[in-house]
């Protein structure tokens, strides 16, 4: 199988509150818009990936699917969607594994982990 694009779907309970909460707060840069103006699909960058909220839910729940997203500055994020009134399910710490994560969710319980990388972790380090 060779993959040539993917990207995570998510149907969200609530349409327009789930682009909110992925355009406004998290600061997501839109890839494309598609179907009814009234009740669009959006396209958010994720980094190397995409992620598209369109669609709906028939309930409010947390599934198997999580989002991790690198950031810059773990600390930085954390207080600008402390400032936008988003929960912190786990403040940010350092794990055994050596990566700064912290917990935040969706509105509709997606769990989202942001992660940085410290500057002397083999993930940042040339093998070489």
């Amino acid at each position: 199988m060779e993959i040539l694009s993917s990207r995570v779907l998510l149907r969200p309970s609530e349409l327009e509150r789930s682009h909110r909460f992925y355009r406004d707060v998290l600061g997501l840069a839109v890839y494309r818009e598609f179907g009814p103006p009234d009740h669009p699909g959006v396209v958010f960058f994720v980094g190397q990936g995409l992620l598209e909220v369109s669609g709906g839910a028939d309930s409010r729940r947390s599934g198997p699917v999580e989002l991790w997203l690198q950031v810059r500055d773990l600390r930085a994020e954390r207080a600008r969607l402390a400032a936008h009134g988003v929960a912190i399910l786990r403040e940010p710490r350092r794990e055994p594994w050596g990566l700064d994560e912290m917990w935040i969710e969706d509105p509709d319980g997606v769990r989202i982990v942001l992660v940085e990388i410290p500057a002397d972790h083999p993930l940042r380090r040339d093998t070489r």
